[in-house]
């Protein structure tokens, strides 16, 4: 019997995010990836000056680094990479499912951060370092339409990748209701919203929050703002326009601690 398309589509999908590899650079995310027991590392490739500094953490890790030349790097990265002489082959972090990470660490109620169409690994990874900053339990995005995990985000996010779990759901929608059910407020951040963040927090602050952010520019999708529990925004002081997405998160972060 023939297999239906979309279980084909399916098994294709696993297979190649089963053989997918991510090449890290930078002497601060190297380190942080080569101290991560969960993280699998498969090729080092560091310069004599790099493998120097890094040096406790490659005899920790137990990995065999390939030296190289600093004028002819040989690590397949884009030329204009500031790999600072290392760079690292490993297989992307597997968080687990949604529900679990989402449950917190049962010491205060969770924070987290929703992130609806954010493709730039840039703004990711900075968002991922203020996540980690304040305690948040994971940043969640979606398999298509966000940043996945690449050097460039791992180098933003200056360790954070390594210990901040980045989540990445195949329809954000339905996470949202899965959180829904498992207590969390939803709040989506709008800069047209009538009500502020720390209002819309009154009374609530001793509930799991999920804060919901959209790309800079478009902002939430109509889909998204329905399934939000109320649509937010961050007062200003002036006209002078709105935060970027990154900043957005680690105010919205700091408004919304327990």
């Amino acid at each position: 019997m023939k297999k239906p398309k979309w279980v084909v589509e399916k098994e294709q999908a696993k297979k190649a995010a089963g053989s997918e590899t991510v090449w890290l650079f930078g002497l601060h995310a190297v380190r942080d990836a080569l101290e991560n027991p969960a993280r699998e590392k498969l090729r080092l490739i560091v310069t004599r000056n790099a493998a120097d500094k890094l040096a406790p953490a490659i005899t920790a890790a137990g990995i065999d680094p390939e030296m190289s030349d600093p004028r002819r790097f040989s690590a397949p990265l884009d030329p204009q990479s500031v790999h600072q002489g290392a760079a690292m082959e490993v297989k992307p972090l597997n968080w687990g499912r949604l529900e679990d990470v989402c449950l917190g660490d049962g010491t205060a109620p969770p924070r987290l951060v929703l992130l609806d169409r954010v493709t730039d690994p840039h703004n990711v990874g900075a968002i991922l370092r203020s996540a980690e900053v304040f305690g948040a339990a994971a940043v969640i995005g979606t398999i298509h339409h966000s940043a996945p995990e690449t050097g460039a985000l791992a180098k933003t996010a200056s360790g954070a990748l390594e210990r901040q779990p980045y989540l990445r759901i195949r329809n954000l929608a339905e996470g949202m209701n899965k959180l829904r059910d498992m207590g969390y407020v939803l709040l989506g951040l709008d800069g047209e919203a009538e009500v502020e963040l720390e209002t819309a927090l009154d009374g609530r602050r001793d509930r799991p929050v999920a804060l919901v952010l959209g790309a800079e520019g478009p902002g939430l999708r109509p889909k998204t703002k329905d399934t939000c529990d109320q649509l937010v925004k961050i007062p200003f002081a002036r006209d002078f326009g709105s935060l970027n997405v990154s900043n957005a998160a680690a105010v919205s972060l700091y408004a919304a601690r327990p």
